[in-house]
This record gives C-alpha cells, structure tokens and sequence, in this order.
C-alpha cells in the first residue's frame, strides 16, 4: 500500500471513529419540553455570546458593511449563487441520509440545472423554474434520527446552536461530496465565496440583527429565544419569518 493511500486510510479510519463518539454524544442528548429552554451552560455561554458581539462589532458588522458598498449588488448575488450551488450536494448527502428521497431529487435537479444553466451556480435559474433551495443539514439528520436536541450552547463565532446542532455543524464539514473532488485552487475560491456570502447576508440582514444584538435589553437571552424557537418550528416542518431565522442566514452552514 502507497503512503498515500495508506494516509487515506487512517483519515477514514478517524473520521469512522470520530464519527461513532459523536453519536454517542448525539443519543446522550436530551429533548426539553417544546416551550422549554435547558441552558445549563448559560455563564459559559454568555462568555462566548460576549466574545462573538466583540468580535462582530469590531470585525463582522465593519467588514460587511464595505463589502455591500463597494461590491456591486449584482456581483454579490453571483458569489452567494456560487457558493449555494457548491453546498447544494451536502443537502443532498442529508437527504438521502433522511430517507427524503422527493427533496433528494429535487436539490440534484437544482444543482444539475445551476451548475450547467447557470453557469457554474454563478446565476440561479432554478428559482425561475420554480426549484427553490430545500435546506437541512445533519442536525436534522440526527433529528430525523431521533436524536436529542440536548443543552443550548452558544459556539464560538458560528452562534447560537444546541448540542445536536453543534455536532451536526461538525459533520457537515465532510459530507459534501463535491468538496473531495475539488483542485485545490477551486477549494479556495470556494471558501472566499462561502466568506463573501456571509459578509453579504450579515449586511443584508443589519437592521434585524443590531437589533438584536445591540438594542435588546438581553441580547444573549432574545438571540436564544429567536434561534430555538426557529429552529423547532423548522424542524417540526413548519417556515420561519426573518426575525427568527435571521440566525440561520449568519451562523448556518
């Protein structure tokens, strides 16, 4: 066996490992009552809600800010399109993991279509057909699963999150197929794509989140309100307005 295959190997072997602890953890979770908070965490967690808004005050907010006013609007759209496209075959991975086999095919038409049609996934024709974005992610796999959705937790720079949701974060990070096949080059200008987008959404999206984090008399204690009620309401099948997903479109994957 090469050293390179060998490498290969391990790496499947770890993550095969890695992935089995996670479980674990996952089926250790507990689900609180649907009107309930479990914030076991919360001095640590304010810490980190403290750390984050320090960080968005001084970097994010500042950041984004330039980038809306110095990209043109058009370009912007093209990179956040671009990035979508590329994270559309995890949607798939998770689908097919949930047994979603209608949402399965729906997002690899969606793909098929931006990533030729469109261009690369730079244009979005699949809105215009009618094939909106159907979004999860193995959080909801693991809820699917039956999983609990255990303590909230508040994650450095990504937000609000819970225990299964923090897991899931994780996982998602190696269950897009297209991310393997990738030259390294195009794995980079996919991750200045996923950051463009993000800068665009956090500007995007200013008003609503200043609100919450800078004008409400407890910021930690209304983000968390916000993203645990969107995130069971979407879990329980339901659509969520932009005051509750707002967490989605800044922390999401």
């Amino acid at each position: 066996m090469s050293g390179k295959s060998h490498n290969h190997s391990r790496r499947a072997a770890q993550l095969l490992s890695l992935f089995g602890i996670i479980l674990l953890a996952a089926c250790a979770a507990r689900n609180p009552p649907p009107d309930q908070i479990h914030d076991p965490y919360e001095e640590k967690n304010r810490e980190v809600h403290e750390l984050n808004k320090k960080i968005d005050r001084l970097f994010l907010r500042p950041i984004a800010r330039g980038y809306g006013s110095v990209v043109p609007e058009p370009v912007q759209d093209g990179i956040r399109n671009f990035s979508g496209n590329l994270a559309t075959p995890g949607l798939v991975v998770n689908n097919l993991l949930q047994l979603n086999i209608e949402d399965a095919l729906h997002n690899a038409t969606r793909f098929l279509f931006n990533s030729t049609l469109g261009l690369g996934g730079i244009l979005d024709p699949s809105d215009g057909m009618g094939l909106y974005e159907r979004p999860t992610d193995f959080g909801e796999t693991l809820y699917t699963w039956g999983f609990g959705e255990g303590p909230y937790v508040e994650l450095p720079l990504l937000g609000p999150s819970t225990q299964r949701d923090a897991i899931g974060k994780f996982v998602d990070l190696f269950t897009n197929p297209v991310m393997y096949r990738l030259p390294d080059k195009e794995k980079y200008l996919a991750r200045l794509a996923a950051i463009g987008s993000k800068l665009t959404e956090r500007n995007l999206y200013s008003n609503t989140l200043d609100s919450i984090l800078y004008e409400s008399a407890d910021s930690y204690a209304q983000a968390r309100l916000l993203f645990l009620q969107n995130r069971r309401f979407e879990l329980s099948g339901g659509t969520s307005d932009e005051s509750t997903e707002i967490f989605d479109e800044i922390y999401g994957e």
